[in-house]
């Protein structure tokens, strides 16, 4: 018998807990995630895998991962495994306990020609309009189909011929018998099976008629012995069709599996939507269904989310009963928060602007010592050298008298390194400034006689000699929403063009060379950003994760 959970923290804990008092489930709690493999896995599905998979080992029980294969016109073996990885990179495991609704093909239609003979299905020959109008509305009752009181054999023979590929697409199909009456239309005589004569990724040619998601699902859930079934809320009007699967082919109350809704993932400028997704991908509109951008659990990734960051986001997140919409900036302080504690800190120049320290011996290198992590610790050193590259927007010509980087006659500290004076302001034709010449006091540096001497400003730099020359990419918002951070109606007018800014030349310190994809860094003054997998070894390329600047901390301290 599993152990109730003490002190559960959501309602779906207390429901599991109070089916465990009352003495169902005694073989154990058993869950799965039920991805349909027609689309790569986004934020919403993160939090479902970890909602699924933690109820599993909360309560010592198991979780599957079956893939719902029942529309071949959709399917691809890409996305199977782009699931699969997803789920291993979040940190979950279903053991062997992998499965396809596919392996069930066989004894789906045994189930659906058992409830033909219970009088409880039958073979319709309308269209998909003309079921669409037969259904009514919310406050219309639905009409009965002519075909509806067709006999048991005849049901039995069409169904038949249906799976012999007797008939074209959409020629017929198979509906359950429950009450055209109903207040919910999801139990007016649904389609329970359809004609497509499609090849399917796992079973080629073998079948052409395919059980519909909402038949397929509650019985391959009972054939896997799972014992709760999380759904996000939008079938909660689907869980009368799911339990009538259930009932009427006799599967046992105090065993069967019973479906639990609860809120899903809606973040602000974010689409969460399958097809609206995939319409971007198949549109040019991003780069594929991984470009950092995407709101996929791979974009995220290449973005330079963590798994650790994310399990969080979705605890943090929680588990409603209504739907909400949550700000995006919540998702970014997880990833900022997890970044800190573990990304080394190193310097790049964004917009490099370049120093020539006048007083500095010419061909002289040295080397300064910097920490790599401020409660981690280590260090690494830093080559220093007559000419340096700082950032264009730590000088201004005509400063403001609170501007305390460097200016004309000004001094500003060189992290880890020493204190220099702006001498010489040298302009292009067009009056651009191109670069410093500035002076060096050789012993404001670590240990210097005026190592302490205080100055209000200090910079990051790199060694112009030294620097390697990389490419950044600054990622924006995808989607441009409304005041209230919604996405609109017409998404694809809400595009942000300026979504992606690209920049080449960026000078970074020698330290980061040779970095594996995925490597973390914390550009120091700039944010975060990660190792893109376009690197090579003689070309880094990096995408900023998240700035510095936290917005939600502040929201969580108000």
């Amino acid at each position: 018998m599993p152990e109730i959970l003490q002190n559960p923290s959501n309602f779906i804990q207390n429901e599991i807990n109070d089916d465990l008092k009352n003495g169902r489930y005694s073989e154990g709690i058993h869950t799965r995630f039920p991805p349909e493999p027609n689309g790569y896995l986004h934020i919403g599905h993160a939090k479902s895998i970890c909602l699924n998979f933690g109820l599993a080992q909360q309560y010592g029980g198991m979780c599957n991962l079956r893939f719902d294969d029942t529309n071949p016109v959709k399917e691809d073996v890409e996305y199977v495994d782009s699931i699969q990885a997803d789920v291993k990179w979040l940190g979950f495991s279903w053991d062997k306990r992998m499965y396809y609704a596919s392996d069930y093909f066989e004894k789906l239609y045994e189930f659906a020609v058992q409830l033909i003979k219970n009088g409880k299905a039958y073979v319709d020959d309308s269209n998909a309009e003309e079921i669409r109008a037969m259904r009514g509305t919310l406050t219309e009752a639905g009409k009965e189909s002519p075909y509806r009181n067709r006999s048991v054999e005849e049901n039995l023979a069409l169904f038949e011929a249906m799976k012999q590929g007797e008939f074209a697409d959409g020629e017929k199909v198979l509906r359950a018998k429950i009450d055209m009456a109903s207040p919910n239309i999801n139990m007016r005589d649904p389609v329970i099976y359809r004609i497509a004569h499609a090849t399917h990724h796992r079973t080629g040619d073998a079948w052409c008629i395919y059980p519909m998601y909402d038949f397929a699902h509650p019985l391959s859930d009972a054939i896997e012995g799972i014992t709760h079934s999380i759904c996000t809320l939008e079938f909660e009007d689907h869980r009368p069709l799911y339990d009538w699967c259930l009932e009427s082919l006799g599967f046992d109350v105090n065993t069967r599996p019973r479906q639990i809704e609860f809120a899903r993932l809606n973040l602000t400028n974010t689409v969460t939507s399958k097809r609206k997704l995939r319409q971007l991908v198949e549109e040019g509109y991003v780069a594929g269904w991984d470009d950092p951008r995407m709101p996929t659990i791979s974009g995220l990734r290449r973005r330079g989310y963590t798994p650790a960051a994310l399990r969080n986001f979705c605890s943090e997140v929680g588990v409603a009963k209504a739907n909400s919409l949550v700000d995006v900036a919540m998702l970014e302080h997880c990833i900022r928060d997890d970044l800190n504690n573990n990304a080394d800190r190193i310097m790049a120049v964004l917009h490099p602007l370049k120093v020539v320290i006048t007083n500095y011996p010419e061909g002289k290198k040295e080397y300064m010592l910097a920490e790599n992590h401020p409660i981690k610790g280590g260090h690494r050193y830093m080559p220093f050298s007559r000419e340096l590259y700082i950032e264009q927007e730590d000088f201004m010509e005509d400063a403001p008298k609170k501007f305390f980087r460097l200016k004309p006659e000004g001094e500003v500290r060189l992290k880890h390194g020493y204190i220099i004076k702006c001498e010489e302001v040298i302009k292009d034709a067009e009056g651009k400034v191109v670069e410093l010449h500035c002076t060096y006091d050789p012993d404001s540096k670590t240990g210097g006689a005026t190592a302490n001497r205080k100055v209000k400003g200090t910079i990051h730099w790199v060694s112009a000699a030294d620097a390697l020359e990389a490419e950044v990419r600054l990622y924006d918002y995808l989607i441009e929403t409304d005041e209230k951070g919604e996405v609109p109606a017409d998404f694809l007018n809400a595009v942000n063009k300026n979504s992606l800014e690209v920049l080449q030349h960026v000078m970074v310190e020698p330290s980061a060379a040779l970095t594996a994809e995925g490597t973390h860094y914390q550009f120091l003054r700039q944010g975060y950003y990660v190792v893109d997998k376009d690197s090579t070894p003689d070309h880094l390329v990096f995408n900023r994760v998240v700035g510095l600047k936290d917005s939600w901390a502040k929201v969580k301290k108000g």
